[in-house]
């Protein structure tokens, strides 16, 4: 009976990871909605353009929190990858750290230079009182949210991914829920939605913190070096930059366009943007949520250097991906009346200029699906310089220089299609460095997305069942694999020791992974299983049997990791 790789326990970690994190980044992300909808329902449509003036702002925010808590939970997943718990906590210390001194620095200089602020968010005067209403009770929130959301990256590593929800999801019901009291029934305005926002995110970062409760949380709070902390911030800086400068080109990007449309077609055409904007912002709730999913899986079986497992997850995501972009594509374009609705737009004037803008805008957002899978994949395998260049031309150089070439020549219409071509551009130019990768690196990268490609003759992948039968038959069949390597029976010595332990400590494991490489110096083995923690390392007094120490001598070394909810156990074995 031949074990191939049958993918069973990547897919279900995959599920397992991907619907949580779904409705984790539409609890996340629902707040911006929220208060958009609100404000248009109790305050009208007009007001939005309030909302996008401080769009800007919020954008820099998610600098802070997605360039360490990004950039830090990728060094996290790869420091317990290579079984170093200790570099884990130090940089899930760090991370903690400077998130919260720079998003209290952000407050502290808003309440301490608000006019300058206000210079750099709103063009129109009419208008500014408002924005500056709005913008002093947010920046009280500024520090609470860039904690709890960095937070939630570093648990989710580390397997709460419920927590993460529920903590995404009290921080948008109480914004809701204040959003009400404040706006409708105490009549607190503009003011009313901000002050909702920054409710939500003090209390939902309070609530996260339930995590050192929990006895099977691995992070933890430790002493480090000051000596440390720079070279720290320059690797968290490195790993998180790429997903980071995704809104910190958004951040001058809105800048320039919010006035480049206000000087077009007024406040209401700044309304519209921001339909538009939040209409976007719905798919991204969706594509993150997709994006987050993959970012640890690939991340992990990438430093691993499970190029398969990489590819598996990679095209799933992109099938999920493509549908949820064609699926919100075809909505808006056909049906742009739904914003109207969703956004409370009632006056005559403003329906076909609303219209015009959601329909043309809307093509843009399968190339932007896309392109966001791509650039947050490039992230996680650490492409950096091609997913830096890919964020820096769709997310600042091409919007900005389309806009205002196809503003010359079309007026307002160019505004909103220059979404659109901005996307196909990025598209094509991914699609041509892919072509150049490929023949440039004689086909050690594969594909549109460059996937390494193992040495089939000397890496072995299997599945089995959690059984017995299936542990000793494989591991005769891996003997006979390497029947030519001298140190082929102390591999199926180890394999078999190692299954036999994962199966009798388990009621039930359904599926085991098992994947070895024959290197010139070492065999390599590597045991995946998402059953109870075992570290074979350690010795454990309520086993009923022995045979672990079998494996500890055979092997050269064993390092265990549990990570992302699964047992990662690789044993070195010296090539006789």
């Amino acid at each position: 009976m031949t074990y191939e790789r049958n993918f069973n326990l990547l897919n279900s970690k995959f599920k397992e990871l991907f619907f949580p994190t779904l409705m984790a980044s539409i609890a996340g992300n629902f707040a911006i909605l929220a208060d958009a909808f609100f404000i248009s329902l109790f305050m009208g449509s007009s007001y939005l353009s309030v909302v996008q003036s401080i769009e800007p702002l919020a954008a820099f925010v998610n600098v802070v929190y997605w360039l360490i808590g990004l950039g830090g939970s990728i060094l996290c997943t790869c420091a317990k990858a290579e079984f170093d718990d200790d570099k884990a906590n130090e940089i899930f210390t760090i991370s903690i750290i400077l998130v919260v001194l720079i998003s209290v620095l952000i407050t502290v200089s808003g309440v301490l230079f608000p006019d300058f602020y206000m210079q750099v968010l709103c063009k129109s005067p009419q208008i500014r009182p408002l924005v500056s209403q709005y913008f002093f009770l947010y920046l009280i929130g500024i520090p609470f949210t860039c904690f709890m959301i960095c937070f939630a990256y570093f648990i989710k590593t580390d397997g709460f991914i419920q927590l993460q929800f529920r903590a995404f999801l009290m921080n948008n019901g109480v914004n809701v829920i204040f959003d009400i009291i404040l706006m409708k029934f105490l009549n607190f305005g503009i003011q009313g939605a901000a002050l909702a926002t920054t409710i939500g995110a003090v209390t939902s970062a309070i609530y996260i913190l339930t995590y050192f409760l929990d006895s099977k949380g691995t992070l933890k709070f430790i002493k480090f070096k000051s000596s440390q902390l720079i070279s720290n911030l320059i690797d968290i800086s490195k790993a998180g930059f790429s997903g980071a400068s995704i809104p910190l080109y958004t951040t001058i990007k809105l800048v320039f366009l919010n006035a480049l449309i206000t000087s077009i077609l007024g406040e209401m055409g700044l309304a519209a943007f921001n339909m538009c904007y939040n209409t976007l912002f719905l798919v991204t709730i969706f594509i993150f949520g997709t994006t987050q999913s993959i970012l640890p899986i690939v991340a992990l079986y990438f430093k691993e250097e499970d190029y398969n497992g990489v590819e598996y997850v990679v095209k799933r995501s992109l099938k999920i991906v493509t549908i949820f972009g064609i699926f919100f594509t075809v909505l808006f374009a056909v049906f742009p009346q739904a914003i109207l609705f969703l956004f409370n737009v009632k006056n005559a004037s403003d329906i076909p200029l609303v219209l015009n803008a959601v329909r043309i805008y809307s093509l843009s957002i399968l190339g932007y699906a896309l392109n966001f899978l791509y650039i947050f994949y490039t992230q996680s395998v650490q492409y950096n310089r091609l997913s830096n260049a890919i964020t820096v031309l769709e997310g600042l150089i091409l919007p900005i220089l389309l806009a205002n070439i196809l503003v010359y020549f079309l007026g307002a219409n160019g505004f909103w299609i220059s979404f659109c071509v901005s996307e196909v551009v990025t598209l094509l130019f991914i699609y041509l460095y892919s072509r150049y990768a490929n023949r440039k690196y004689n086909d050690e990268y594969e594909g549109f997305f460059l996937i390494k490609q193992n040495d089939n003759g000397k890496i072995f992948e299997y599945t089995i069942n959690g059984n017995i039968n299936d542990a000793v038959n494989l591991s005769a069949e891996i003997q006979e694999f390497l029947s030519e390597n001298k140190s082929a029976t102390l591999v199926s010595m180890a394999i078999e020791e190692m299954l036999t332990n994962i199966i009798n400590i388990n009621e039930n494991v359904d599926t085991i992974d098992i994947i070895v490489r024959d290197s010139d110096e070492y065999i390599l083995i590597s045991i995946k299983d998402s059953g109870i923690d075992f570290n074979p390392i350690v010795e454990n007094d309520n086993l009923e049997f022995d045979n672990i120490s079998v494996l500890n001598k055979i092997a050269y070394k064993v390092d265990y990791s549990r990570i992302l909810g699964l047992n990662s156990t690789v044993i070195t074995i010296k090539n006789n």
